[in-house]
C-alpha cells in the first residue's frame, strides 16, 4: 500500500462528520465563536461535491462551511480523495494576492486540514451566473472580470512547478470523463432520453470523438500554470463586489485553455439555448481582450 493511500485510510477512519448538531461545537471548538452561541444552520449552494451549510450568528454574521467527505454528497457512488478541498484552499491562496484589482476568489475565514472543513465567506442572496445567463440577463462585465482573473492566474504561475502541490488527478480524470468521454460513449449514467439520444447520435461522428480524445489527453497533462479546473456559470456568484469563482476542488496544473474554453462556452451555450447566439459575441470577445491584455 502505497503512503498516500495509507494516510487517507488512517484519515477515513477518524475524520469528524460534521452535522446541524454537531457543527456549533466544532465552531467553538477552533475558536470561531463562544461556547454555547446559538446559530442558525441551513443548506447552500447545490451542494454536488461537499457536505456544504451556511451559519448565521445572532450578531448578523454568516459564513459558509464546507467539509469534503469520501464520497460525493450527491453522488455517492463516486468516491475520491478527500484531499480535494486542501488543493481548493491552496488555489485561493495562491490565486487572491495574483489578483491586480478586486478579488474574484471567496474570502477564507478558516481553515481546518486534518477535518477536511473550509469556512468560507458568505456571499448571501447574490444571484449565480447560469441563473442570470438563463433569463437573458446582461453579464458581459462578469465575463470580463473572470477573465481578468484567470489571466492574473495563469500568468503569475506559468512555468512554475506547482504538480507537487496539486496532485489532484482523482478529480480531474473524473470531472474529464465527464466532458470527454461520458457524452461520446455508451455508459449507464442517468440521462433524460432526449439527452441520451443526443449523446448517442453524436458518438456515431467519429470525427468529433477523434477530437474529444485528443482534447482528453491535453487535459490530463501536468504542464501549464495553475487552472480553477471548473470555471462554469453555475460556479459563479454575482456578488455586490463583483463575479466570485468558488469551487476549485478541481484545480491542477494544467493548461490554461481548458479554463477559458469552460467559461466561454456556458456563455455561447446559453446564448443557444436562448435562440440568441449572437448575443455571446461581444461578451466573449471583450472577455478575451480582457484576458489576452
Amino acid at each position: 500500500m502505497s503512503k498516500n493511500l495509507r494516510r487517507e485510510c488512517d484519515f477515513l477512519m477518524t475524520q469528524l462528520r460534521l452535522s446541524e448538531e454537531n457543527l456549533a461545537a466544532y465552531l467553538a471548538g477552533i475558536g470561531l465563536i463562544p461556547q454555547g452561541e446559538p446559530i442558525r444552520v441551513e443548506r447552500a449552494g447545490d451542494g454536488n461535491i461537499n457536505w456544504v451549510r451556511r451559519v448565521q450568528l445572532r450578531s448578523g454574521s454568516s459564513w459558509v462551511v464546507k467539509q469534503a467527505r469520501p464520497t460525493l454528497e450527491r453522488f455517492p457512488e463516486y468516491r475520491v480523495p478527500t484531499e480535494r478541498i486542501v488543493f481548493e484552499s491552496r488555489y485561493y491562496q495562491l490565486a487572491r494576492p495574483l489578483e491586480p484589482g478586486p478579488s474574484c476568489c471567496p474570502g477564507v475565514i478558516h481553515f481546518d486540514e486534518r477535518e477536511r472543513v473550509l469556512v468560507l465567506e458568505d456571499l448571501g442572496k447574490a444571484e449565480r451566473l447560469d441563473a442570470a445567463l438563463a433569463r437573458g440577463a446582461e453579464v458581459g462585465s462578469a465575463f470580463v472580470a473572470l477573465a481578468g482573473f484567470l489571466a492574473a492566474v495563469h500568468r503569475g504561475t506559468a512555468g512554475t512547478d506547482l504538480a507537487g502541490r496539486f496532485p489532484n488527478d482523482a478529480m480531474r480524470r473524473l470531472h474529464g470523463e465527464h466532458i470527454f468521454e461520458l457524452p461520446l460513449r455508451e455508459n449507464d449514467f442517468p440521462l433524460s432520453p432526449a439527452l441520451r439520444a443526443r449523446s448517442a447520435r453524436l458518438a456515431t461522428d467519429r470525427g468529433l470523438v477523434v477530437l474529444a480524445d485528443a482534447a482528453y489527453r491535453r487535459y490530463l497533462e501536468p504542464r501549464g500554470a495553475l487552472v480553477h479546473g471548473d470555471a462554469q456559470a453555475g460556479n459563479v456568484l454575482l456578488a455586490d463586489g463583483g463575479p466570485r469563482l468558488l469551487d476549485a476542488e478541481i484545480a491542477h496544473q494544467g493548461d490554461p485553455a481548458f479554463d477559458l474554453g469552460t467559461l466561454f462556452a456556458h456563455l455561447l451555450l446559453w446564448s443557444v439555448a436562448l435562440g440568441r447566439p449572437e448575443k455571446a459575441r461581444r461578451p466573449i470577445s471583450d472577455a478575451w481582450q480582457a484576458y489576452a491584455a
